[in-house]
């Protein structure tokens, strides 16, 4: 309550920085939301080919193994895949974009990923394997943009919050307390010189 407000110089001043503190937190936050923003449009522009590159690989990889199936014995196509020799994992890095900690992702990968004789098996299924194996990078690349995508619009939706509180709460009652104090600090001083002025009438009569 502005009421409860200690109406003084001291206080004046101390929130006439404050007030210029959050300003300056205010357009801070609205830049780095502005920021956040482009780079989430440019993510975006990202995601949707890389989406559709994936589906489509992915079908192409399943339609590949379909017609594998098709032209090789069950018990081959079970022997072909028993003993897998190439070995997968992932690397995690960050990065940072505006203060946010996002992943990078880097497969590491070896031996060969078509580890069978060719006696008993389709050439159909070393073409779906191949198809497999390009399909990772583009599931990592995708899997990667979206991970930044979603903690980005984590960040934006948290950016946006402060920012709208300051805009809307925060600087508009510190000013509002500021006119309150100058009002105050107003009167009082009107009071003063009145009271000076019966003062001296009192001296000169």
């Amino acid at each position: 309550m502005l009421e409860n407000v200690n109406a003084t110089r001291m206080e004046l001043l101390r929130l006439r920085k404050r007030v210029g503190l959050a300003t300056r937190g205010h357009r801070l936050l609205s830049q780095k939301r502005d920021e956040i923003c482009r780079q989430l449009v440019q993510i975006a522009r990202l995601i949707k080919p890389l989406r559709d590159r994936v589906e489509q690989e992915l079908l192409e990889t399943t339609r590949r193994f379909m017609m594998a199936r098709a032209t090789m014995e069950p018990e081959d196509m079970t022997a072909a895949m028993e003993v897998p020799t190439k070995k997968f994992s992932l690397a995690i890095s960050f990065a940072s974009i505006m203060s946010v900690r996002v992943p990078k992702l880097a497969k590491e990968i070896a031996g060969d990923i078509v580890c069978y004789g060719f006696s008993t098996t389709s050439g159909e299924l070393d073409v779906a394997l191949r198809a497999l194996e390009r399909a990772f990078d583009s599931l990592i690349e995708l899997a990667e943009k979206e991970k930044q995508a979603q903690l980005l619009a984590t960040e934006l939706q948290m950016t946006r919050r402060r920012v709208n509180v300051l805009e809307h709460v925060v600087i508009p009652d510190i000013q509002e307390t500021i006119k309150f104090i100058y009002s105050k600090l107003g009167e009082a001083e009107r009071d003063n010189i009145s009271r000076l002025m019966k003062i001296a009438d009192i001296i000169r009569a």
